[in-house]
């Protein structure tokens, strides 16, 4: 069976400058943690962005959808999901805001859909957003988090596009690991009886571990190192190390060949 390697990719050379003197001045600006500083320059950026022209406050006398569009671009004047959680650590989250809010508007614009140049802003924002962001990550579009101090994403990581990483506990992915299209990966739980009693729990994939597309990994699992939750299965419980597991719940349905022969169980040791 052949074996594909992505092939390099590059903007001409003059984008490519003008992207990595984009990104490099963002991240210069974004290295003051105030709020207040990050939402102004945050507001300033998508209104460049979106409608082409430095900021002016919204004149009062232009059409009301006008007006609401311009007020829309500062962060202060949005809400986000986390924000109503009750166990949301206030100081964190606002340094962190208005960074959250510039990575999903700057996904939702004709920019934020270039691969390329997405890779780069996203790695960016992830050191200012995440509690640790490895070397060589790629996170591809439409990736949402929860608060973003409690996700830890090592080297060599991919997410793909339309994940949802809910940091709310924390979640850790280790080295070499990869996120596919659309899976879920959550940290906290809610009580049966009472939904307002939520558990918070520390959750891991890898090293090398794999979530594939439309599946979903609970509060608490482990996905072992080189394990992989198959497409459309539901990890419910730890996930042993070269396992490979699907279903609702998800169950081992193989175990990788390269795995050691101490990490087969007794079933599938009589089949080979």
């Amino acid at each position: 069976m052949p074996r594909y390697e992505y092939r390099p990719l590059r903007p001409t050379p003059r984008a490519e400058k003008v992207f990595l003197d984009w990104i490099e001045s963002l991240d210069r600006e974004f290295q003051n943690r105030d709020p207040e500083d990050r939402s102004d320059r945050v507001r300033n950026t998508l209104h460049e962005l979106y409608l082409g022209r430095p900021y002016t406050d919204p004149d009062h006398g232009a059409p009301l959808a006008e007006q609401a569009l311009a007020h829309s671009f500062d962060p202060r004047n949005a809400t986000l999901e986390p924000e109503y959680y009750g166990d949301v650590d206030g100081a964190k989250y606002a340094e962190r805001k208005p960074l959250i809010w510039f990575w999903m508007m700057f996904d939702r614009s004709p920019a934020g859909l270039n691969h390329w140049l997405g890779f780069q802003v996203r790695a960016m924002l992830a050191r200012h957003v995440f509690k640790f962001c490895g070397k060589n990550v790629k996170i591809f579009h439409g990736v949402e988090i929860s608060y973003g101090y409690n996700l830890t994403v090592e080297d060599n990581c991919t997410i793909h596009k339309y994940v949802l990483l809910d940091d709310r506990g924390e979640i850790v992915i280790h080295e070499g690991s990869s996120i596919s299209d659309y899976a879920n990966v959550y940290s906290h739980s809610h009580d049966l009886n009472d939904g307002m009693i939520v558990s918070n729990h520390k959750t891991e994939i890898g090293p090398k571990g794999r979530v594939t597309y439309h599946a979903t990994v609970l509060s608490g699992v482990k996905v072992g190192e080189h394990g992989m939750v198959g497409a459309m299965g539901m990890a419910s419980k730890n996930v042993e190390p070269y396992h490979v597991v699907g279903g609702i719940p998800a169950k081992t349905i193989k175990v990788k060949t390269i795995a050691p022969a101490s990490a087969k169980p007794a079933a599938l040791k009589k089949e080979t």
